[in-house]
């Protein structure tokens, strides 16, 4: 039952980080959010875990009607706030922005396009936070803002699509398992951008899953 509950703890937590790309928002995921939190062991196990703590907090926030079912407390946005484009300080030059917006004009999802974003000098420069970061910087611009998402949408789906072909390359084990059942609503997110071929890993994915079952 603990490992059942540390399960769905991360799932949670995994929809409270994507609520940003998640259609129909913090609508959809305040009520999986409040669906699957009444375990007690669940709220344990939240609380063991990075930003646990917030969301439990955001919980709270729901079940006693302090916060809307369509919206979150803005002390309790996951990643300060980062991810919906509060303002924060952020120092790239007018001439790294408009180089950047050159590059969204014509950007598409594919690996080359996204390379050559990643790869920009002031993009490095901000190291692992660069995707909030950025976007910070553009909240301004609808347009660009628009691109920087296709952007961090982009990133994260060949992200899980590599974690996807690194666990179907591992031998079947319990910890597995558990990863890909934390991980699937990113998988069923993002694989799908991949057409035909996302759908048939995410197959592949619940057959794995399923067989140790």
């Amino acid at each position: 039952m603990q490992q059942q509950a540390h399960i769905i703890a991360q799932r949670l937590l995994n929809l409270y980080r994507q609520a940003h790309v998640i259609s129909g928002g913090w609508a959809v995921v305040n009520r999986a959010l409040l669906e699957e939190s009444n375990d007690a062991q669940v709220i344990a196990e939240l609380s063991n875990l990075p930003t646990g703590n917030k969301l439990i907090a955001h919980i709270n926030n729901l079940r006693n009607g302090k916060t809307p079912m369509d919206s979150i407390d803005n002390d309790l946005l996951p990643y300060g706030g980062m991810m919906v484009g509060l303002d924060v300080n952020i120092s790239i030059s007018k001439n790294e922005i408009d180089q950047l917006k050159q590059l969204l004009i014509s950007f598409e999802p594919t690996p080359e396009k996204l390379e050559e974003i990643k790869q920009l000098p002031f993009v490095k420069n901000f190291g692992s936070d660069w995707e909030n970061d950025i976007k910070s910087a553009l909240v301004d611009d609808t347009t660009a803002l628009e691109k920087w998402d296709m952007v961090i949408r982009t990133n994260k789906a060949y992200q899980m699509w590599d974690s996807a072909k690194q666990l179907l390359s591992e031998n079947l084990t319990e910890r597995n398992r558990a990863q890909i059942q934390a991980d699937m609503p990113e998988f069923e997110t993002y694989l799908p951008m991949f057409g035909d071929q996302g759908q048939d890993m995410l197959k592949k994915l619940r057959t794995f899953m399923s067989s140790l079952q």
